[in-house]
């Protein structure tokens, strides 16, 4: 059932429908099928994953500790949303109060804030590796690396929570059905009764402040690498094809991540299912991919999968 409380002028709502594909009808159900395959994919690979880490020794350095860091990341952001859409698509369990919606709202912007910062730190583990060989356990003590850390995640906090809050404060009176799976921060306040432009700016402000300049700092680190590497004529194959996967990974994560920012924002002929299966695609498409991508680019965690294969255990180093 549906509660809204009285305001002044009007009626706010305090429960809301995820109507995501409602277009698709009785087609719905069978999203069910790549949707939980995509799931398990992700949830799989990525528990595999660290679980490599953390039980082979060999891999206790600084950029597996950074893609452990990336695989709990990926591990958290379907199960955020994933469950709850199924429930959605097969038994039509689609309610959610207002409360629940800022919250699964603040998990999903966070996580995601927070993956960019680990693109960004494994940037920078790399431009260390490569540029300054000689001093890379130095910078990457952990007394010297929380100063990379601490900002980067102070600024994630402070902008999500203000996200968050402002549309906690927001009075709902449009209507009561969000075109979406989950509660993405656009998809609640255009809901919302007056002028939204304050949410607007802070939407943009997290936009900009984080992944915007999340990738201009990682892609000046990558020219940076790459000048060193061909000025130096030595060769960092190892080195270089590390960052090639980085490039690939991030690349792929923020055409998904503009294209949904952009879609609230510009005049377009998206239609909310469109929509919808950008904003999930930008969610389980680097889950699903990122551990398999850096399992097969990266020498060291291949050759780890493979003893386990053939071995049926972790071989100790």
């Amino acid at each position: 059932m549906l509660v809204p409380h009285l305001t002044v002028n009007n009626i706010s709502f305090t429960t809301f429908t995820l109507n995501g594909y409602h277009d698709l009808k009785e087609w719905r159900p069978i999203l069910t099928i790549p949707y939980l395959f995509m799931f398990m994919l992700s949830t799989t690979s990525n528990s595999f994953l660290i679980f490599l880490i953390i039980t082979q020794r060999a891999l206790h350095s600084p950029m597996f500790v950074l893609i452990g860091l990336m695989a709990a990341v990926d591990l958290c952001w379907p199960i955020i949303i994933v469950p709850n859409m199924l429930l959605n698509f097969v038994f039509e369990w689609n309610q959610i109060s207002l409360l629940g919606c800022l919250i699964q709202m603040f998990c999903i912007h966070y996580v995601g804030t927070f993956q960019s910062t680990v693109l960004l730190w494994m940037s920078l583990d790399r431009l260390f590796a490569i540029c300054k060989p000689l001093s890379y356990h130095k910078y990457m003590q952990m007394p010297n690396f929380l100063k990379y850390v601490i900002v980067p995640v102070i600024r994630n906090t402070v902008l999500v929570i203000s996200l968050v809050s402002l549309a906690g404060k927001r009075q709902y009176c449009m209507k009561n059905e969000i075109d979406h799976c989950f509660c993405e921060h656009m998809a609640l306040v255009q809901l919302a009764c007056g002028d939204i432009s304050i949410n607007n700016v802070v939407g943009l402000l997290t936009a900009f402040l984080v992944t915007t300049l999340d990738f201009v700092l990682i892609t000046v680190s990558y020219v940076i690498i790459f000048a060193s590497v061909i000025k130096s004529g030595r060769s960092h194959s190892k080195a270089v094809n590390t960052c090639v996967t980085h490039i690939i990974v991030i690349t792929a994560s923020l055409v998904f991540a503009l294209t949904a920012f952009l879609s609230y924002r510009i005049r377009n002929n998206f239609s909310p299912n469109s929509r919808t299966f950008i904003s999930t695609m930008y969610v389980l498409f680097s889950s699903c991919f990122n551990p398999i991508i850096y399992g097969l680019r990266t020498k060291e965690l291949r050759e780890q999968f493979l003893k386990f294969i053939n071995h049926g255990k972790i071989l100790p180093q």
